[in-house]
């Protein structure tokens, strides 16, 4: 998909504010509204916007509790890898899920209530993954910096 000047500046104001109107939309990027709404459509059709989420704030909903969740497996054989990326997949309180180079081979990042949540997911759930040789979490002190916004 080639995404031209205006494509980039839809795709900058929508990923910070979704819940934009056609009309406002349409002001801020030098359009008119029905050209908007078809650039917009057609960044959807293809697929350079995924989706449209509401982020709840953590501490709001009694997730305040951010744990990292190195994990290194006991094999790297293609079944042990789809059964270990299944598995996890399917663990509620797992928010981000990635394959790693370096020491460990993933890294999950786990919300929960508080230190004794967390014990309940990693006894519940994650102790019960397959393949897995060494698990190591650390939890989040606060965070910092947060964003859902790529670097348009």
């Amino acid at each position: 998909m080639q995404l031209d000047d205006t494509d980039w500046r839809l795709l900058r104001v929508l990923q910070t504010e979704g819940r934009i109107s056609n009309s406002e939309l349409s002001e801020r990027v030098n359009l008119s509204p029905s050209a908007c709404h078809r650039r917009v459509a057609r960044l959807e059709r293809e697929g350079a916007i995924r989706d449209y989420v509401v982020l709840p704030d953590p501490r709001k909903v009694d997730r305040p509790t951010t744990v990292f969740v190195e994990i290194t497996l006991s094999g790297q054989a293609d079944e042990v890898l789809e059964a270990f990326e299944k598995a996890v997949a399917r663990v509620p309180d797992v928010l981000e899920f990635h394959l790693m180079a370096g020491s460990a081979d993933y890294l999950l990042r786990v919300v929960a209530e508080d230190s004794e949540d967390f014990a309940r997911i990693r006894r519940q759930h994650l102790t019960r993954l397959p393949g897995v040789a060494r698990m190591q979490s650390s939890f989040a002190f606060r965070t910092v910096f947060k964003t859902t916004a790529l670097p348009l």
